[in-house]
């Protein structure tokens, strides 16, 4: 029985046809729909086609998803290669009718230089609402859920990349979003970039189309299901209890003999009309970090090293070690054992913004460079995308924030301080406290992100990167529930 559209995006490479062929012969598959930004003529009886600039785009999908008949509809979402596995429409379209999802899909292998491996993806929960999120290259859609969904949260919107993230979107609100923990495909990928390489192109500012088309369909989402926070705000509260200091920089550090030195210079360099001290978390370094930082303290007045008393404890649980000291000013700015100040104002202009408006914490703006500190693309990451007016909606889509980022002490002590994780710690509190409170922005860059070959973040394994992925997937599902309940409470 033919129950299968299929949605193909054109392309040119000569793996095209063998992918288009193998849809072709399933017995399954009544029309497949080639869309194409040139001229293509489809050469089967079930091919049709669709001229369109743009394969995301609200036009585009509005028009495709009107003319399919079938009961469910495949968006192929990589057609330069693609290799079904054994029963994979069958497997796809079987799990769909037992589960009766929105939408299924599945793992899927991945061949780079040759070499075939596994690429699990992740379990769609309800803060999986990155636009990032992968899927892999099919996505199997009930006709009758896209429908009713657009009819009820109203057609995919006027845009040309964001299309198929608010179809997904607006699916997900009803239906089932279901992952099938088999490999059912095998794509050919061209990307060279290495997994820990590819976190900065969401911020290049060649894509700030995209990223304003994104954060207008994540609003209009967080309005559907009455998470949406309004640019209200309340204000900070005055702490009256002293603070030994106006501001502390604050750097945990595990083994990073040969950086964490220029990292506290940095600091101790800085010129300011207030007191300031840096405070380095050591978490029981076995390079020889430790040593360096207690001579750095005997020299320096202003340093205070830490060692905690427990050995369990991630980047979340060293920042807890240093805002609940004694040590601990009024704010309280981060700065990462192998980045750097890049210059000697830094601390001042944060400092300044806080006492110029009613923040409850500053994100200020950095350059990703090498150990030489050249400059790296995409260069400045300022995260204009977070606006005064929507930054704290918008902030649910996006994988980070921004850095050196500075904290109010006190709210970060009420708040109960980081969860105890080296991951994601960050993009915690900030979703806790943008909840109530306004965040500050500084667009200019504050200091220099060094990118190395020891970064906790290069080069990860796909299992590192969906547990990452998971990670903040469950942050954003408790941020989510918490501002549902937030705006039920004032209803």
């Amino acid at each position: 029985m033919n129950t299968l559209t299929v949605i193909l995006p054109h392309s040119p490479v000569s793996q095209f046809e063998t992918t288009l062929n193998r849809f072709i012969d399933s017995s399954l598959v009544e029309q497949v729909w080639i869309v194409h930004d040139k001229e293509y003529v489809g050469s089967h009886l079930k091919c049709e086609t669709m001229k369109s600039g743009s394969f995301t785009s609200g036009e585009t999908l509005n028009r495709l998803i009107e003319k399919i008949k079938t009961k469910y509809f495949l968006m192929v979402v990589q057609a330069q290669r693609i290799e079904l596995g054994q029963n994979a429409l069958e497997r796809m379209l079987g799990v769909a009718e037992q589960t009766q999802a929105g939408m299924v899909y599945a793992d899927y292998y991945e061949i780079r230089k040759d070499e075939r491996d596994e690429h699990p993806v992740n379990e769609y929960q309800l803060g999986s609402i990155r636009d990032g999120f992968d899927f892999g290259p099919l996505l199997l859609f009930s006709t009758a859920a896209v429908k009713k969904a657009l009819k009820k949260y109203g057609r995919i919107e006027n845009v040309e990349y964001a299309g198929l993230y608010d179809l997904r979107l607006k699916v997900s609100i009803d239906h089932r979003l279901f992952h099938i923990q088999e490999f059912l495909s095998t794509k050919v990928s061209s990307d060279p970039c290495k997994n820990g390489e590819k976190q900065f192109d969401y911020v290049d500012p060649s894509n700030r189309q995209v990223q304003k088309e994104m954060e207008k369909v994540v609003t209009k989402y967080l309005k559907h299901i009455d998470a949406y926070l309004e640019p209200k705000f309340e204000k900070v509260p005055k702490v009256d209890s002293p603070f030994p200091m106006e501001a502390s920089v604050i750097i945990p550090a595990y083994n990073r003999l040969n950086i964490v030195g220029d990292a506290v210079k940095s600091v101790l360099e800085q010129k300011t009309d207030f007191p300031f001290n840096c405070i380095v978390v050591d978490n029981y370094s076995t390079d020889g970090t430790t040593y360096l930082l207690r001579e750095l303290a005997k020299g320096h007045q202003q340093v205070k090293l830490l060692i905690p008393q427990r050995t369990d404890l991630g980047i979340g649980g060293c920042w807890n070690e240093a805002i609940f000291s004694e040590y601990c000013g009024r704010y309280a700015v981060q700065l990462d054992s192998d980045d750097m100040y890049n210059g000697p104002h830094v601390l001042q202009k944060i400092v300044d913004e806080f006492h110029r408006h009613n923040y409850a914490m500053v994100i200020g703006s950095y350059k990703l460079v090498n150990m030489k500190l050249e400059e790296l693309p995409p260069g400045i990451i300022d995260h204009r995308e977070w606006t005064p007016a929507n930054g704290r909606n918008n902030a649910l889509r996006i994988n980070g924030l921004g850095a050196p980022r500075a904290f109010n002490t006190a709210l970060l002590r009420e708040a109960g301080g980081f969860p105890n994780v080296s991951y994601g710690e960050d993009y915690d509190i900030v979703l806790r406290l943008s909840r109530q409170y306004q965040i500050g922005r500084i667009y200019e860059p504050l200091y220099l992100c060094r990118r190395w070959d020891g970064n906790s973040d290069a080069a990860l394994s796909i299992e590192k990167v969906n547990q990452h992925d998971e990670y903040k997937d469950k942050v954003r599902t408790m941020e989510i529930l918490a501002r549902c309940h937030h705006n039920g409470k004032k209803k």
